[in-house]
């Protein structure tokens, strides 16, 4: 069947089972992280065990893309909106204006369910971080840019073991269309192990 491939760096390791040496690969994982949804609850990976989740970076005030990145992000939560293994995290880059009451009020405006798509505020620096060494996109001020924040247009997708599975472009149709399908592959390939498991295979 079809596999999504994997994102970011690996690395092969030795491992010993029963007695015998085998080498396994280590795929890059999002690191853990603490922040503040639009509920004012702490969200952390926690969160997110045995979903998988699309990630992006956005700020409420934003002039430019993000209404048509949160216009896609809804978009895929209304296809999988019967599904709850399937959320959402959206991280502001403006962290010091997307307070909590601001984050509800946009979460409000572009419609997320507010149980599975977290709007999501931190300090500054972690969020930041968080974007570059976790999901491998950019995110930072930057005077010359609408609003005076520079961040990606990419959605990124998440399996429910923390590796990167997919990178999609948040202001195109076809690739949201791409998005939605290639969650349903996800879908299909976490069950593999319990589909084996359940035939004693």
């Amino acid at each position: 069947m079809l596999r999504l491939q994997y994102f970011g760096n690996k690395e092969l390791v030795t491992v010993t089972e029963k007695g015998k040496e085998k080498t396994d690969t280590l795929f890059h994982t999002i690191p853990d992280f603490n922040f503040t949804n639009q509920l004012g609850k702490i969200i952390t990976q926690k969160d997110f065990e045995n979903k998988i989740y699309v990630a992006d970076f956005f700020f409420a005030t934003c002039p430019g893309i993000c209404p048509k990145l949160s216009a896609s992000m809804y978009y895929v939560q209304e296809n999988f909106k019967d599904n709850p293994e399937v959320m959402f995290l959206s991280h502001t880059v403006d962290p010091q204006k997307d307070t909590v009451a601001a984050l509800l009020e946009y979460s409000k405006k572009v419609h997320a369910n507010n149980e599975r798509w977290h709007f999501v505020t931190g300090k500054k620096d972690e969020i930041y971080k968080q974007a570059i060494y976790g999901y491998l996109i950019s995110a930072n001020e930057d005077a010359m840019a609408p609003g005076g924040f520079l961040h990606s247009e990419m959605f990124v997708l998440i399996d429910k073991h923390r590796h990167i599975r997919g990178f999609y472009d948040g202001t195109s149709v076809s690739e949201m269309n791409r998005l939605t399908d290639e969650i349903k592959v996800l879908m299909a390939e976490e069950l593999i192990p319990k589909k084996k498991k359940s035939n004693g295979r």
